[in-house]
């Protein structure tokens, strides 16, 4: 029988690390605006881009510093584990479906007729 107050206690902290998760995810690049009090300029599509391989840059290393940890026996949670190298591969692969559609949109106007 499964005694209910660790049942409750697991519960709970499952509940919280995906909220944790869920919190972390919503953090993504913001959309680019011009801040008109401070004077700077909104970012350009080269700095979305640059920003963007960046993070997938840094999933990739978190992910990889966090199975290495986990390889070599330090107290790394599986799930955490799991999760970065998801959180990664998913990114990278976000990342290259955008390419391929960029290439795709260039090659289609390469070939328009003047």
């Amino acid at each position: 029988m499964i005694d209910k107050v660790t049942s409750q206690a697991n519960i709970s902290s499952m509940l919280q690390t995906l909220r944790a998760y869920q919190s972390e995810a919503g953090n993504g690049i913001e959309a680019p605006h011009a801040d008109k009090t401070k004077g700077t300029q909104p970012m350009g599509f080269g700095d979305m881009i640059r920003q963007t391989i960046e993070n997938v840059n840094s999933n990739q290393k978190t992910a990889n510093d966090l199975e290495s940890a986990y390889m070599s026996g330090e107290p790394v949670p599986l799930t955490d584990v799991v999760l970065a190298m998801q959180k990664s591969s998913l990114s990278f692969e976000a990342t290259l479906q955008v390419r391929n559609k960029v290439l795709k949109a260039y090659e289609d106007i390469l070939n328009m007729p003047v």
